[in-house]
């Protein structure tokens, strides 16, 4: 936002710090206007013809366009991705401890990447880690979506799930 003198035009359409239309004038009387009510000339719209222009507080202005940009920062939520590492081979106990972290995850709101590791002639059997994969999303279908759906990437298999909506 341009202010004071660093407003180009030669005719401004001026608005009041109470919100009043001034009118249209020249950038010299809208200046002195501002100056007499010890506050800024802000152009607020420099694609109008003319221009608008506010007669306002800028470092007040500010000050609040600042407090409600960290308020709306505050209220946005911070979507992570979470990774939980299985093997093809890997034993129930094993997978039930991974599930549960992944519940865990999926509780705190975040994505969970499931990634399942081949390693030597594992790789021969893909089916086996698309199982693994596809019995993983079953046990988590009360709570969670498969976003992304089981493929492979190098020597590893995954697939990206979500939460429902409303359940996190």
């Amino acid at each position: 936002m341009r202010i004071n003198e660093q407003i180009r035009a030669r005719e401004v359409r001026v608005v009041s710090d109470t919100n009043e239309q001034m009118g249209v004038m020249s950038l010299r009387s809208a200046q002195q206007i501002a100056e007499e009510r010890h506050m800024d000339l802000v152009e607020v719209a420099p694609n109008g013809k003319p221009p608008v222009c506010r007669i306002m507080n800028y470092g007040k202005y500010r000050y609040e366009q600042q407090k409600r940009e960290k308020e709306a920062k505050k209220k946005q939520k911070i979507l992570t991705l979470k990774e939980v590492k299985l093997r093809p081979n890997i034993e129930d106990h094993d997978f039930y401890v991974k599930m549960k972290a992944a519940q865990r995850f999926l509780a705190e709101g975040s994505k969970v990447k499931v990634t399942i590791m081949f390693r030597g002639r594992e790789m021969s059997h893909p089916e086996l880690g698309r199982n693994l994969l596809v019995r993983f999303a079953d046990e988590l279908k009360e709570i969670a979506h498969v976003e992304k759906d089981p493929k492979i990437e190098g020597r590893n298999m995954t697939m990206v799930i979500a939460a429902i909506k409303g359940q996190s």
